[in-house]
């Protein structure tokens, strides 16, 4: 924390547009600026910690035109997967066996309506994702949740919810529904980087009931309660 206020003060900010934010260390990359894919949408700050992410976005062809669309502040941890669904084969026949991929085999691509599409994958803001945990097409997990490591996530996510197992499961909500309100109505994620800065503090504070009257005056304050 020192160090940061002090990196501050010497004018360094962080930078969303910076492959490497730890210095001397290249095996964390924010994964925005390493995108070439232009259905993987990924916020600001969101980082790997390892190299070369879309590498593990897997089954993910243009035909089908799905995305992936991840918000900002997310930490996703080394080993993490994300299925798309290129990787769902026809479930409505008899067999379910790609001739249509294959060489040599006399089989057209079957429409999108026969092939079982699960819609695009969402990851909200502030989201961790534990180390080798795997999540399927189409899920769509709340800002603020956590992924267990090793998890496998087929169902969607509620926000601020702490999820693990295979499949995935609830375990507890973080925090109570009027906090977890609160937070989704203060997205402190969309606040500019100083407001962001000064609010470290708070976001690092161990003492919620504390928080929850800080934010409580804050959105007061801002007119959203």
């Amino acid at each position: 924390m020192k160090e940061n206020k002090t990196q501050w003060k010497q004018g360094i900010k962080p930078n969303p547009d910076k492959i490497y934010p730890v210095p001397n260390f290249s095996t964390v990359t924010y994964i925005k600026p390493t995108i070439k894919n232009p259905n993987i949408i990924v916020g600001e700050f969101t980082y790997f910690s390892d190299v070369n992410f879309e590498d593990h976005v897997t089954h993910h062809y243009p035909f089908y035109n799905d995305k992936l669309i991840i918000g900002k502040f997310c930490q996703i941890a080394a080993g993490v997967n994300f299925i798309m669904n290129e990787a769902n084969h026809q479930m409505n026949a008899i067999s379910t066996y790609p001739f249509y991929i294959l060489e040599g085999w006399n089989q057209n691509i079957p429409p999108l309506s026969e092939m079982p599409l699960k819609g695009d994958t969402v990851v909200g803001n502030d989201v961790w994702i534990g180390q080798e945990a795997t999540i399927l097409p189409g899920v769509h997990i709340g800002d603020g949740a956590i992924i267990g490591t090793k998890s496998v996530v087929g169902s969607d996510v509620p926000p601020y919810t702490i999820v693990a197992g295979n499949p995935a499961k609830p375990i507890r909500k973080r925090f109570d529904d009027e906090l977890i309100q609160m937070l989704l109505d203060l997205k402190w994620w969309n606040m500019n980087i100083e407001d962001i800065n000064n609010l470290i503090p708070l976001l690092s504070c161990s003492d919620i009931e504390k928080v929850r009257e800080e934010i409580r005056r804050i959105l007061t304050t801002n007119n959203k309660i």
